[in-house]
């Protein structure tokens, strides 16, 4: 239950508010609309700028308010990062959605984040002060502070692919797979647990199957078998690469 509403018009007013016990960011509303009896303040994040898309070099600096909506029509977001954002969720829920929130709020069932581990995304933090950690990082710590901008490469060849019970549903399992120039291969798999999984970041794609598959040798649960998910996982692996 939001007792009390803040909407600041700097960052610095906004931390200052987000200090303060029981105060959470507002970005989309779509979690913060759900019912709950909790008192809570929220702070208002619309006037602070963050809603941003741009292109710097070989990045795609994402505004930590920038609805995933505004992402997917963006001419700069890669088709294969289109796929996972409509699956992410249906379009009245994109429109407001932001994607700072929809990581906070993210499980191993989220397209999105796959997504953003397989890019190797970074996350900009500032609490006092500001901070770059990997999405990676992130997603396993969950450091204090407010999320501004979430960078994804673009020099990269990135690809996804996914499986699940109907169009409209979240995916059993999913596999991304981002390559850089250099042969760097990075595959992160989801549809699982409480986080999606870095299955493998090596020099090369030699492996990626037999990653994908060691990866899911536990995942057991009401939706799907372990040995389902990893035969799965190693052919979406293989066309992931092609």
């Amino acid at each position: 239950m939001i007792t009390t509403y803040h909407r600041p018009s700097t960052l610095d007013e906004a931390l200052a508010l987000l200090s303060q016990p029981n105060t959470v960011p507002l970005g989309g509303g779509t979690l913060l609309s759900q019912p709950t009896t909790d008192p809570v303040s929220v702070v208002d994040l619309q006037r602070l700028g963050l809603d941003s898309l741009r292109v710097n070099g070989n990045e795609l600096q994402i505004g930590a308010t920038c609805t995933l909506q505004a992402l997917l029509e963006a001419a700069e977001c890669p088709e294969a990062l289109q796929t996972a954002i409509k699956l992410e969720a249906p379009i009245n829920i994109r429109n407001s959605a932001t994607v700072a929130g929809t990581l906070v709020s993210s499980d191993g069932r989220s397209t999105f984040a796959t997504a953003l581990l397989s890019l190797d995304a970074k996350i900009t933090v500032v609490s006092g002060q500001s901070s770059v950690v990997s999405v990676g990082e992130y997603i396993l710590t969950h450091p204090r502070g407010l999320i501004t901008a979430i960078t994804i490469p673009t020099n990269t060849k990135f690809a996804f692919e996914f499986v699940s019970k109907t169009p409209a549903d979240k995916p059993l399992i999913c596999a991304a797979v981002t390559q850089w120039n250099s042969g760097r291969t990075r595959l992160a798999l989801g549809g699982y647990g409480t986080s999606p999984m870095l299955a493998m970041d090596g020099t090369e794609a030699d492996g990626l199957d037999t990653a994908a598959r060691n990866a899911y040798h536990e995942a057991n649960d009401e939706w799907a078998s372990a040995e389902y998910r990893m035969d799965v996982a190693a052919t979406l692996a293989k066309r992931c690469l092609e």
